[in-house]
């Protein structure tokens, strides 16, 4: 970051974990890696110290409070966060009908879940794709009461009765033929499999609404919030945020210019052109007036978690992404035990 840069956009600061995209045709992944975290959560310190974030600081009551959580750490807020992403259920609508399954009939927690998902594959209908990713299954053990860290970033508590129960539930999905991967339906990515009528659920993030109309405008399908857990709902959010080089020669214009992207009209304006929902709580009505369809993924803010809030995340995310992937022939409780050394040992460096 040179003295003369400007504002930078940024994924959250203690994780290289992957931020959600709108993919292109041809079943690309909808992934993006924005930055690694160990230079640039260096860096977020020293725009901390010299006060270049001060006004959006002064601006996070406006806030949607997960987005508050992702760009704060150790009791300090970092960088001003631009939009978001959820995730939500996607139901298609024809095979749901197939499967002789109504409105009444969409899930509402764990147990509804599997139900409506045993009378789909009563019928041959593949009933849920999702990722094999941690961007995917860690909302189930959001939903279990569950997280890979405690809420400071500062213990590992990846090993608990919680995580293990939520794994070994999407792992009776998976053994149960009630769940696959996209790779198990030779697909891109869970949303591919969705638009071409492959699964009759997927669990996305609203970026599947630009996907999908583009890619398979004829797919009739409903969304709805993601089913609660025995701890209740939970979702996973996806954001990224402006952040001003302390070394900037022109700051004054830098938070200038962040100020007018971070205003409500110009957060519905990122909202029609992209897809993402805004991160101000002043914009939220006017964004469902205009996107009424997407009131379930808006509505998983209030109890969403952004990335693992600990620095060197990188790698241990990746790796437990490799053991997810073996999730349905693997032992939870050894995965979680490799997860809570990993991070201590990320912890402690």
């Amino acid at each position: 970051m040179g003295g003369g840069r400007g504002p930078h956009r940024h994924r959250h600061p203690r994780s290289g974990h992957r931020a959600a995209a709108r993919p292109g045709a041809g079943g690309q992944r909808p992934t993006r890696r924005l930055l690694r975290r160990r230079g640039p959560l260096r860096r977020l310190r020293r725009r901390r110290r010299a006060g270049a974030v001060r006004r959006a600081a002064a601006r996070r009551g406006r806030l949607l409070p997960a987005l508050r959580q992702a760009f704060t750490y150790q009791n300090r807020f970092y960088c001003a966060p631009k939009d978001f992403a959820t995730l939500a259920l996607q139901v298609n609508g024809r095979l749901w009908a197939r499967a002789g399954l109504g409105a009444a009939d969409v899930p509402r927690d764990w147990a509804g879940l599997r139900t409506a998902a045993s009378r789909v594959k009563a019928v041959g209908i593949v009933p849920l794709v999702l990722d094999s990713s941690f961007d995917r299954v860690g909302a189930f053990m959001l939903q279990a009461g569950g997280w890979p860290v405690s809420d400071d970033g500062t213990r590992a508590t990846a090993d608990s009765p919680q995580n293990r129960q939520a794994l070994e539930y999407v792992q009776g999905l998976l053994r149960d033929g009630l769940a696959r991967y996209p790779q198990q339906v030779d697909t891109g990515w869970a949303g591919e499999a969705f638009g071409r009528g492959m699964t009759a659920m997927t669990i996305e993030g609203n970026w599947i609404r630009g996907a999908l109309a583009a890619d398979y405008p004829g797919l009739a399908y409903t969304v709805h919030e993601l089913p609660a857990g025995p701890a209740g709902p939970g979702t996973l959010s996806f954001t990224t945020c402006w952040g001003i080089s302390a070394r900037s020669r022109f700051k004054a214009q830098a938070v200038g210019f962040v100020e007018a992207m971070t205003t409500a009209d110009a957060q519905l304006a990122f909202a029609r052109a992209y897809g993402v929902m805004p991160s101000l709580v002043s914009a939220r009505q006017a964004y469902l007036r205009e996107f009424p369809a997407d009131e379930p993924f808006l509505a998983g803010a209030d109890y969403a978690r952004g990335p693992v809030n600990a620095p060197h995340m990188d790698r241990v995310m990746s790796d437990f992404d490799s053991q997810l992937a073996r999730l349905a022939v693997a032992d939870p409780a050894v995965m979680l035990r490799r997860l809570q050394r990993n991070i201590t040992a990320a912890l402690e460096r």
